[in-house]
């Protein structure tokens, strides 16, 4: 009969129905952020998929060669990835500029850059959105996890202290706890610190790719702006 109790405590439903209402709470606050961390992983992965899309079919329609004119004003309404984005920051800069070329000898390319560079770092802030939630999951889970695991040793302890026995009833269902606390610890932030590097390097090359767009960009652009100057 006893052994069936002590099974009975070892399941995952048992282990959770025997904790106090602390590791309750944080068993529950683990499993939600666990849930969280999973809707952000799968949000990132469309969204990142997405991109890489649209930049290819942009970097395919750039250098296709045609008029940089007509490219702006295809892209312009519907502004749909990174690349595109610093294409319509660049030419709208340098539409907006020309009129002032001549004002105290102002300097198109350098407001060009800048605005690029601009653009660059305001899509590079979209696609970090939530991943500092991911990065604090994955290093404060383990430690709540952790600290489960002392209060259910500890729990352990005050029932071995009060029934004045170490038999497996008496610390089973602390112990079992604590090992419970610190397996939903980890299911939280396994997932999160290899989904973080992941995603992280995904941005992080999307960002160079931005940045090698934009030099090239900029360097045609350039070219073009000599040319209407000598004119």
């Amino acid at each position: 009969m006893q052994t069936e109790t002590v099974r009975s405590t070892l399941s995952m439903m048992g282990m959770f129905q025997d904790a106090d209402l602390f590791m309750k709470a944080l068993v529950l606050g683990l499993l939600f952020t666990s849930v969280w961390c999973w809707a952000i992983i799968f949000d990132k992965v469309r969204l990142f998929k997405r991109l890489r899309a649209g930049m290819r079919a942009f970097e395919a329609k750039f250098w296709e060669g045609g008029s940089l004119d007509v490219l702006y004003n295809s892209v312009s309404k519907s502004v749909k990835d990174p690349l595109s984005a610093v294409f319509v920051a660049a030419i709208a800069e340098i539409k907006k500029s020309l009129g002032e070329r001549k004002k105290a000898g102002i300097k198109i390319e350098e407001r060009v850059e800048k605005m690029m560079q601009l653009a660059i770092d305001k899509q590079v802030e979209k696609m970090e959105t939530h991943m500092v939630f991911l990065a604090s999951t994955g290093s404060v889970a383990p430690l709540l996890g952790l600290f489960g695991t002392v209060w259910g040793i500890m729990d352990s302890f005050n029932a071995i202290g009060l029934t004045q026995s170490i038999n497996i009833a008496a610390v089973a269902p602390g112990v079992a706890a604590a090992l419970f606390t610190t397996a939903v610890g980890l299911m939280a932030a396994i997932p999160a610190v290899i989904a973080y590097n992941k995603l992280q390097n995904d941005i992080d090359r999307m960002a160079q790719q931005m940045d090698a767009f934009a030099g090239e960009l900029g360097g045609i652009l350039a070219r073009q702006i000599d040319k209407t100057g000598d004119e």
